[in-house]
């Protein structure tokens, strides 16, 4: 069992107050850490340390901030198998799952230091021969981390190590229901020898401790993973405030269209991945499976039959092809969103329930539901984010509906085409409203040089992973004149006469 503390300024702090207790999701009886809940003094003392140490961070050459990164990167590596084996145990996800999580947040790490010898502004042409120009990127300061539980390495990663490659330092909050990843990556943090203050790490709640974050005036950035709930929040508490910036991935009701022209065997594999890795848990999940009526029968027989098949159980088995949901809460919201599916009138393909049965008696697992719905923009089910198994197949007649029947939600973040016909997929790129686009490949699946983000309600239009780099700097002009004498661009006069 890891004891979760904070870790401030360098040092991991002592906590006298009431801890909560992290279960393992797949297996109740099995606490797997406590987590303390962070006073607001002990985030001040946070915000204080990164806010002191700042100057001297940013005053470093970006290849020495590089070094550090490279040094974590080794030690993350090192650590992989029992990083991937507690990711498991703590949030569920499957064994292959998990490995994949923390090879994503090493890439991520990798990547940044890769840029830290890179050029990182650009040389400009004046008006003015006798003038330089320059744009260069300058830090922003103290960065507000706050991430979900279903990445619990990968994504804190993808906020973390581009603002610390630019210059910046960071306080970090992990969810309450991955604290011991966070705990452990703190500890890799301090064997790496990051300055103390550099990287700060806080836990609590998201209504107590996220929002002291996110309202400290001394927080410069806010990056933020998780509901469009929250996120919607948060955006309005940093736009109270003149210099605070916010980031703020929410969440997707993404879709795979399959046309009358798919290999029908590569888009029900694509449609399995999409729905059914990590349980459904995942902001680029697929909910909504849009199939051109002539291959309607064809997908929903292949589609449901391999439903049937996927192996449901204890996510450390690598045989296993998904875990448990997240918390009783969550499992109770997704057959809250199947029974509504019913009441919205679908046609219920397969029936999901609770698993219960042998060494499933003491997780939150749930199997797959799923149904066909004739689209109506009134309908919740197609419209809202469900976060679990539960999948529409919605029948439409040509490429146009198509389009139109995935750009009717509030979200824009991952989409897929299952086509043979590169002008349909020029077409759904072109027309359709997500961040993340696939051709002939699940809805999952970002790779961190590409930037991850969506639309609308799906984030901010501010991406993480490698494009995250233009929200934690500040883009500058620099100017200077080698001539005697003033020269204005535009023909401005400068003689006082």
């Amino acid at each position: 069992m890891i004891e979760c503390k904070n870790y401030i300024n360098g040092d991991f702090a002592g906590y006298e107050g009431k801890r909560l207790e992290k279960r393992s999701p797949a297996d109740i009886r099995e606490v797997v850490g406590t987590l303390p809940q962070s006073s607001e003094d002990e985030v001040n003392s946070a915000v204080d340390a990164a806010r002191g140490a700042f100057p001297s961070w940013r005053a470093l050459s970006r290849i020495a901030r590089g070094v550090y990164l490279d040094k974590l990167v080794q030690i993350l590596k090192r650590k992989k198998e029992p990083l991937a084996e507690l990711i498991t145990r703590e949030m569920g996800k499957g064994i292959n799952e998990a490995m994949a999580d923390v090879i994503e947040g090493i890439h991520m790490v990798q990547y940044v230091f890769g840029t830290s010898r890179m050029p990182f502004g650009d040389v400009v042409s004046s008006e003015i021969a006798e003038k330089d120009s320059f744009m260069r990127r300058k830090p922003k300061g103290v960065v507000a981390v706050i991430a979900p539980w279903n990445f619990p390495l990968a994504i804190p990663l993808w906020m973390i190590a581009p603002s610390l490659a630019e210059g910046n330092t960071v306080v970090f909050k992990p969810s309450k229901e991955s604290p011991c990843t966070a705990h452990r990556l703190a500890e890799c943090i301090q064997e790496a020898g990051i300055p103390p203050g550099v990287i700060n790490i806080v836990y609590g709640s998201g209504e107590k401790c996220g929002t002291l974050l996110v309202r400290h005036p001394d927080v410069s950035v806010v990056l933020f993973t998780g509901s469009s709930e929250v996120g919607q929040q948060v955006q309005k508490i940093c736009a109270e405030s003149t210099e605070k910036m916010c980031a703020c991935e929410m969440g997707g009701k993404n879709a795979i269209i399959v046309l009358d022209d798919a290999d029908m065997n590569l888009a029900v594999n694509a449609a399995v991945v999409s729905a059914y890795k990590t349980t459904g848990q995942r902001c680029t999940s697929a909910s909504r499976i849009i199939v051109h009526k002539s291959r309607l029968k064809e997908f929903e027989k292949k589609f449901v039959k391999m439903s049937q098949m996927i192996r449901i159980g204890n996510p450390l088995d690598p045989d296993v092809f998904t875990g448990p949901l997240i918390n009783e809460a969550q499992l109770n919201k997704v057959l809250r969103y199947n029974q509504l599916a019913r009441d919205e009138g679908a046609r219920v393909l397969l029936d999901g329930r609770r698993l219960s049965d042998g060494e499933l008696e003491n997780g939150y697992y749930l199997s797959p539901f799923v149904y066909r719905m004739t689209h109506r923009h009134d309908c919740r089910v197609l419209r809202e984010e469900v976060f679990g198994p539960h999948v529409a197949v919605i029948p439409v007649k040509d490429l146009d509906q198509a389009i139109e029947v995935y750009n009717d939600t509030d979200f824009g973040l991952s989409c897929s085409v299952i086509t043979e016909d590169f002008r349909k997929a020029r077409e759904v790129r072109d027309r359709c409203e997500y961040g993340l686009g696939y051709v002939n490949l699940p809805t999952i699946g970002a790779e961190v040089h590409l930037p991850f983000g969506g639309v609308k309600k799906s984030g901010t239009g501010l991406p993480s992973a490698s494009t995250l780099i233009d929200v934690v700097t500040h883009r500058t002009a620099w100017t200077i004149n080698y001539a005697r004498e003033i020269k204005m661009p535009q023909g401005m006069k400068v003689d006082v006469k």
